[in-house]
């Protein structure tokens, strides 16, 4: 280790003022004659004086360079010290500043894996409210819709229901209670009273009893019945579920196929999705007399048999502006499928609070009403 700067007294020569020196007389003055033995040893001693000089200086010289290589190799050794004490501190600052620097880069990664989540969280959050308030809007859509089905048909059941008393029956609804003179006899056909009598429903919405035709015997289709109860545990519209499947296939399908397939076609969808009108024509609005007169005086063509036949509706498909003219037994036809449909909607939708055997006989009668319809039988018109 450097101890600091050489004293003065070490290791370097003496002042020439430390140095003593001998000086001797050379007599009182210049004319003094010494004697040739003295002059001898003068002169010797000046030479040995002289030859001290040198060796003395040498002495100093080499004293001056050991001390000036030994504060050199000190200070070397210091200043090897430092840099090595410095070269480890820049090094372990190396070292944090590489630590601070990938803890850095870390917290960075984890910001925007995170802002990447929060802004991937946000998006399916609004996607999910947008499917949601498309989903609400849908079902209020089809709720109104069903409202306003149920309302519509509420209010042609009431209508009906007050048009038909025990009093002032409707004909209509009712066609076991026309009169044999205004009913008129059928063209072919002559049936009793008993076989006529098994038209009549043996269960009445509208009265809510039920009818027994007399000498009449039931028996349930296994078969049938347990198709129709397996539909009853989820009811649908769906055709291809055995129980309706088979109603189309026996019932439905023939009481529809008229001469015109075309028409047959757009009037049983029409009567699947509830979207078919039957209107009558202006002339029953007319008083009787003009109304024989019209009749009497003109006939229509059924736009569904093809044969020329008096036709006292029309019929309008969906939103379609056109009419189409139909003839008693072509309305018959339809208006029994549309019984038929009406009837399981009502089951659909929960507004027939029966057992299953009632339910499963009202059904059986509304199909027997497609079948006589198919087969030509209708009741006569008032």
């Amino acid at each position: 280790m450097w101890s600091g700067p050489p004293q003065p007294d070490q290791g370097l020569p003496p002042s020439l003022a430390a140095v003593p020196v001998s000086w001797k007389s050379t007599g009182p003055c210049q004319g003094h004659r010494e004697s040739p033995g003295a002059l001898v040893e003068t002169s010797a001693g000046e030479v040995a004086q002289d030859q001290e000089g040198p060796v003395a200086t040498q002495l100093d010289v080499l004293r001056l360079r050991s001390s000036s290589m030994e504060i050199r190799e000190k200070g070397s050794e210091f200043l090897k010290e430092e840099l090595r004490r410095a070269q480890k501190e820049l090094k372990l600052k190396d070292e944090e500043c590489e630590r601070l620097s990938k803890v850095r880069e870390q917290l960075e990664q984890e910001l925007e894996e995170l802002t990447a989540s929060l802004f991937e969280e946000a998006h399916k959050m609004v996607r999910e409210a947008n499917m949601k308030q498309a989903a609400s809007e849908k079902q209020l859509k089809e709720a109104r819709g069903k409202i306003d089905m149920l309302q519509a048909e509420v209010t042609a059941l009431k209508t009906l229901v007050i048009t038909s008393t025990p009093a002032s029956p409707n004909r209509e609804l009712h066609p076991q209670l026309l009169s044999p003179t205004k009913t008129g006899p059928r063209k072919g056909h002559s049936r009793h009273k008993s076989t006529s009598s098994t038209l009549c429903p043996t269960v009445c919405p509208a009265a809510g009893h039920t009818l027994t035709p007399d000498r009449e015997g039931k028996e349930v289709d296994t078969i049938l019945f347990a198709e129709f109860q397996t539909w009853r545990e989820s009811p649908t519209l769906d055709k291809t579920c055995p129980f309706l499947e088979r109603v189309y296939r026996e019932d439905v399908g023939p009481c529809l196929d008229f001469t015109m397939q075309e028409l047959s076609g757009l009037v049983r969808a029409a009567v699947e999705d509830n979207t078919l009108t039957i209107e009558p024509v202006a002339s029953q609005t007319l008083p009787a007399v003009k109304v024989a007169e019209v009749e009497g005086g003109s006939t229509n063509m059924c736009a569904l048999s093809g044969l020329t036949r008096t036709c006292r509706h029309r019929i309008r498909l969906g939103d379609s502006k056109s009419h189409y003219y139909i003839s008693p037994s072509s309305r018959a036809r339809i208006t029994a499928v549309c019984n038929f449909f009406t009837y399981i909607r009502y089951i659909q939708q929960g507004l027939v609070r029966q057992d299953a055997e009632p339910m499963f006989w009202e059904i059986t009668r509304l199909r027997k009403e497609m079948s006589l319809a198919k087969l030509g039988f209708f009741p006569q018109e008032a």
